[in-house]
């Protein structure tokens, strides 16, 4: 049943030709300091300390970008001296120590079976709501927790000096803006992308009317975006994007992209590189992933390398295409998937390894692209979205969705030591000059103040 508007305006939608547009206040190639997040990193801040309510609906700490995005922007806020409170439904992220977690407890019907829900749990009108929506192959998180996020920070304004909502989207958080509360979003990037991609890629009706279903809460989304006043991305790929797909005014956008922790995803030399091993991180049942696309290759590959091996960062579904398209394939015996691995486990995988791979037909961003090119190995990516860049010279692009050239860089790489080592240490390099979580949030911050000086 799609959602219904009682009460609001309908969106002012903004026409332009959005690939002419400049979005200026980030430009990824520009110098910025090549530290960790460390108290000694730590810029002093512009004004006094803030009070930051930082909110996302489902947020996974080892799985998934938004978990990763707000323990590392959380943790960097903090070490520039700003107090900060992550306001989560589960799962819950893992944060460090001296970051407040409040828990907004929803069904979380991902993690346990539709009928284990009890009388009790569906007496609530949110987790009905959710128990319906799945029932009926809908996904109403993002709403839910809106709507809990809203009434919460509504009872604790006074706690906070600014609102910010990681990809909710939802009527609630609109609802604090409209109360007159700081509010910034970040969209990583529009999830219109994901659903044509899905569409294109399924042939059977039935499968594509369920997946318009599990998708109609974009119809939320861009009526909540048109009408937000502050929204920050991570890449120029994603502004166009967001401009074009949610009918947000370029004006209402800044940029300001994901960082990588350096302590973490650094390079072992003590650890030896496997010549045969080649990794990825991809979420094994979205087609935008690209992981088809990977699979086609290194099946090509394996006649002239018998003995290569992929590790894969991911879960597939049981039955699912992944797993359908690896037997076809006649790989199973050459795929080892990683779950729940620790960032710890996935940099020695890195460093393992003799080549990553970031095989997406479109990224908003491409977090596991910065992670591999901090943990030096050598990186080749597909071009998708905003890959291009992010990547730059840190190592090989090739054009998204075609396999046989990610086969034959694959091939170059593996065939030729001095390419590999040029490739680990330009991606390196680049990840250590150009993305830093403190620099990502002392530009957060300008945006915070911003936000607040406009109330």
């Amino acid at each position: 049943m799609p959602y219904r508007w009682p009460n609001r305006s309908p969106p002012k939608i903004w026409h332009n030709n959005c690939h002419n547009l400049r979005f200026p206040e980030f430009v990824i190639n520009a110098p910025l300091p090549s530290t960790g997040i460390t108290p000694d990193a730590a810029y002093p801040p512009a004004g006094p300390p803030l009070r930051i309510a930082l909110l996302g609906y489902r947020s996974a700490p080892f799985s998934g970008g938004q978990g990763v995005y707000l323990r590392y922007l959380s943790q960097a806020l903090q070490a520039l001296g700003h107090q900060v409170t992550v306001i989560s439904g589960p799962p819950y992220p893992d944060l460090v120590a001296g970051v407040t977690l409040v828990k907004l407890p929803s069904l979380d019907l991902y993690s346990r079976d539709l009928w284990s829900v009890g009388r009790e749990e569906l007496q609530n009108r949110l987790g009905r709501k959710e128990w319906l929506s799945k029932l009926s192959g809908g996904f109403a998180e993002p709403w839910t927790f809106g709507e809990r996020a809203r009434d919460w920070l509504l009872a604790n304004a006074a706690q906070f000096d600014v609102i910010h909502d990681n990809q909710t989207l939802a009527p609630g958080i609109l609802d604090l803006q409209q109360a007159g509360l700081p509010v910034v979003t970040t969209v990583h990037h529009p999830i219109t992308r994901d659903l044509r991609v899905a569409l294109v890629g399924e042939p059977i009706w039935w499968r594509r009317l369920l997946i318009r279903r599990w998708h109609s809460f974009l119809a939320m989304q861009k009526q909540v975006a048109s009408q937000l006043n502050h929204i920050v991305t991570v890449s120029a790929a994603s502004a166009i994007d967001i401009a074009t797909d949610f009918g947000v005014p370029p004006s209402a956008i800044r940029i300001v992209p994901n960082g990588v922790d350096t302590s973490l995803f650094r390079p072992l030399p003590t650890v030896a590189r496997n010549p045969h091993q080649i990794i990825a991180t991809a979420s094994a049942d979205a087609p935008l992933k690209g992981l088809s696309v990977l699979l086609h290759a290194f099946h090509s590959l394996c006649a002239t390398w018998p003995d290569l091996r992929l590790v894969l960062i991911a879960r597939p579904r049981p039955g699912g295409d992944t797993e359908a398209l690896i037997n076809r394939l006649g790989l199973s015996e050459r795929i080892r998937f990683v779950s729940d691995a620790s960032h710890d486990d996935i940099n020695r995988l890195y460093a393992e390894s003799a080549v990553a791979i970031v095989p997406s037909l479109y990224e908003g961003f491409g977090l596991p692209a910065v992670e591999a090119m901090a943990a030096g190995i050598p990186l080749v990516s597909s071009d998708g979205g905003a890959l291009s860049e992010v990547v730059a010279d840190g190592g090989l692009r090739v054009p998204a969705g075609d396999s046989a050239a990610l086969a034959r860089a694959l091939q170059e790489v593996l065939s030729q030591p001095s390419v590999a080592e040029d490739l680990a240490a330009r991606g390196l390099m680049r990840a250590k000059t150009h993305f830093c979580w403190s620099v990502c949030a002392e530009q957060m911050v300008a945006l915070y103040r911003t936000c607040i000086d406009r109330c």
